[in-house]
């Protein structure tokens, strides 16, 4: 079945739903090609970043949670695409797409939640690494297989390696075998693991936890943290100093610490829908 059969089939490759009640404020992306796996064909990684772009333009969406239909949270790159126009120019342009997916994630102010309910191998696993936080089912598995065809997985060596040790990273990328939702867990890929009737739950209380933030300093903080993990200590150092300062002239800062002092709760304003 190709892109736009699967399209006719489910509907669109990315469903967009909002929470309601104590949720509002939360979006949910999930990939809809269940079929195959949730492949990242480039029809899908097309769809996945102008729903990303969406989200990160409305000041009314606060956290972001990316899931997934079907059995899988999603199998990677669609090799029979990539296999059909063996084309080196045609690869890059594909690579080159795939990372504006994975870096609008990390760039967009929402913090982004992947809810994973199965196998996300490959640039699956890359977009589980590439969320700030990441929910697994307890019969989730992750791997970076590509070497089992013969490709390394250069691009989710990037994520991978942001997430784990290097060891650890590199046994994955080199022998493409699975690790189970706990081991990623315990490494470092995944936040909290639950059992699948408790998944959503799970990620409820992470979303519930983010909206009792204030906006303005949850998206300050998710720039600077990336920002600073990429350049060295005297400068991360400097960033944060002048983020920090800045954040503290922000309304809701200058209400909590005036709350702390008085003894209350404080009284933020966020967005509205």
């Amino acid at each position: 079945m190709t892109s736009s059969e699967a399209t006719v089939a489910n509907g669109p490759l990315v469903l967009v739903t909002r929470g309601e009640g104590d949720l509002a404020g939360v979006v949910t992306l999930t990939l809809n090609r269940p079929r195959q796996f949730n492949a990242l064909s480039e029809a899908m990684l097309d769809a996945l970043q102008h729903a990303l772009d969406d989200v990160a333009r409305d000041a009314t969406a606060r956290v972001v949670v990316l899931g997934a239909a079907g059995a899988a949270f999603c199998a990677g790159h669609d090799l029979k695409e990539m296999r059909a126009e063996p084309s080196l120019d045609y690869y890059r342009t594909l690579f080159n797409q795939c990372t504006r997916v994975m870096l609008t994630i990390q760039r967009m102010p929402q913090p982004v939640i992947a809810r994973v309910h199965g196998i996300a191998t490959a640039a699956g696993c890359q977009l589980v690494a590439m969320c700030d936080l990441a929910v697994a089912a307890s019969a989730a598995r992750f791997a970076v297989s590509g070497i089992n065809v013969g490709l390394f997985c250069a691009t989710p060596g990037v994520a991978l390696s942001r997430n784990l040790t290097r060891k650890q990273a590199m046994e994955m990328l080199l022998t493409g075998d699975f690790i189970d939702a706990q081991t990623a867990c315990e490494r470092g890929l995944v936040n909290r693991v639950a059992p699948m009737e408790r998944l959503d739950g799970e990620v409820a209380a992470l979303c519930r936890s983010i909206l009792a933030k204030p906006a303005a300093a949850v998206a300050a903080g998710k720039g600077l943290f990336y920002r600073q993990a990429e350049t060295g200590i005297e400068a991360a150092y400097q960033m944060a100093g002048q983020t920090m300062a800045c954040n503290m002239m922000d309304a809701c800062a200058l209400e909590g610490v005036q709350a702390f002092i008085e003894k209350r709760p404080p009284e933020w304003t966020n967005p509205k829908d």
